[in-house]
């Protein structure tokens, strides 16, 4: 029989060697316990890995609650299935980014631009990615989309009938 100390006074419910007072069992005590929702399921999970996926479903959300004048005009004008049998959605995360508005079905995604995308080498790269994944991105000027709704909504019908051609 060996002498080993117990670990909650009973004899029979002994730890194993060394586990007692070890500087790593030290240290975990001095952790709290995670908050609701926020510990790991698994190895590798919890609150401090938050995968891309995630991120990018935060962000979308919070951009379909905070839309600029341009996309409120825009989105008034494409939901709802207002051009037929085409539906769109806004503020939709694809791969690596978060496009204004899809027709999953016409696979066309709708940006509504600033003058801030005027030339950006990030869209450039952006659309091509996009383009490899199978989608065709029509770009529309806020000032357009403002000015001209018709026009803009004229525009859209042609880009996804171009599909069906």
């Amino acid at each position: 029989m060996s002498t080993q100390t117990p670990s909650s006074g009973a004899a029979r419910h002994l730890l194993p060697q060394g586990e007692k007072g070890s500087a790593e069992s030290a240290a975990n005590a001095m952790l709290p316990s995670p908050l609701a929702g926020e510990g790991a399921r698994r190895a590798g999970e919890g609150a401090a890995v938050v995968r891309r996926s995630d991120r990018l479903k935060f962000f979308a959300r919070k951009m379909r609650h905070e839309p600029t004048q341009a996309e409120a005009k825009l989105w008034h004008l494409l939901r709802n299935r207002r051009l037929t049998e085409f539906k769109f959605r806004r503020q939709q995360p694809i791969d690596h980014y978060i496009a204004d508005f899809v027709c999953y079905s016409a696979r066309l995604i709708v940006e509504a631009d600033g003058s801030q995308h005027a030339e950006s080498a990030y869209d450039s790269t952006r659309d091509a990615q996009l383009q490899a994944a199978g989608f065709r991105i029509l770009r529309l000027s806020n000032n357009d989309i403002l000015a001209r709704p018709d026009a803009v909504l004229d525009t859209v019908w042609a880009a996804l009938h171009e599909v069906r051609s």
